[in-house]
């Protein structure tokens, strides 16, 4: 059976790239983290806290897993798969984050790369992840080029000063597998309710045919008994004598 979802929340986190490449300038720069339990290289993410809003829990675990201040953006969507017999959500923002590391890593990090969108996703270990930003950052970089932030609040879009917005919108499962899996039951379902239909007419059939077949033997069965009781009673009937007595 099915144990309770796992709920946990990251960011995809960028910055400008400091310096420049071949002549050209290093550009956006995408952040990955290397786990000290498995050495697998992850998007920076973690499990929600008791009570925890998922858009705090995604800065909390992003802010300790690298290092570095962010400002949360849009919501990007998020990732479904099996943790042991568990399964577990994974809701992720776009996030721009300071130029300088400003606190130490926690301990489950052992290191933290800056990549280019093509690389990080060539790092990352797990084919789902890979998948994900290679969609969902794309997008989300034509639409809305990284600035180069100061801190957790600063500049935002509209050119004023303020405190960072999440902007709530609607999961995306890039792999299909949730709609996948709904079609598959729906599909199930409305072929179980046809096989059903048909079966259950034949099953009430079949028990109107079992009570006229009940009722049947039922009379055959008291017409035999009341003819064995007539039978019974005409041989025990005591026979009168043809002799009459002399007087």
């Amino acid at each position: 059976m099915a144990g309770k979802t796992i709920e946990a929340a990251g960011g995809i986190v960028l910055r400008k790239g400091s310096g420049k490449s071949s002549g050209r300038s290093a550009g956006t720069l995408i952040a990955v983290v290397q786990r000290a339990k498995d050495d697998a290289w992850v998007l920076p993410r973690g499990k929600l806290k008791r009570d925890e809003n998922p858009a705090a829990a995604a800065r909390r675990e992003v802010v300790e897993e690298t290092g570095h201040r962010v400002e949360v953006h849009e919501y990007l969507g998020a990732i479904t798969y099996r943790a042991g017999r568990r399964p577990k959500v994974v809701q992720f923002w776009r996030m721009e984050a300071d130029a300088q590391a400003r606190h130490e890593l926690m301990p489950d990090i052992v290191a933290v790369d800056w990549l280019p969108l093509k690389a990080a996703i060539r790092r990352l270990s797990y084919p789902l992840e890979k998948l994900f930003l290679r969609h969902a950052i794309a997008r989300a970089l034509k639409k809305q080029p990284v600035k180069s932030g100061k801190g957790d609040t600063g500049k935002t879009g509209n050119g004023r000063n303020q405190p960072a917005k999440v902007r709530p919108a609607k999961a995306v499962d890039p792999t299909g597998t949730a709609r996948k899996k709904e079609r598959v039951k729906a599909r199930d379902r409305a072929r179980d309710k046809v096989r059903d239909k048909p079966r259950a007419k034949d099953l009430a059939k079949k028990m109107a045919k079992d009570i006229v077949k009940g009722k049947a033997k039922d009379k055959k069965k008291d017409k035999a008994e009341r003819q064995r009781r007539k039978a019974g009673r005409k041989k025990n009937k005591p026979k009168k004598s043809k002799n009459k007595r002399k007087s």
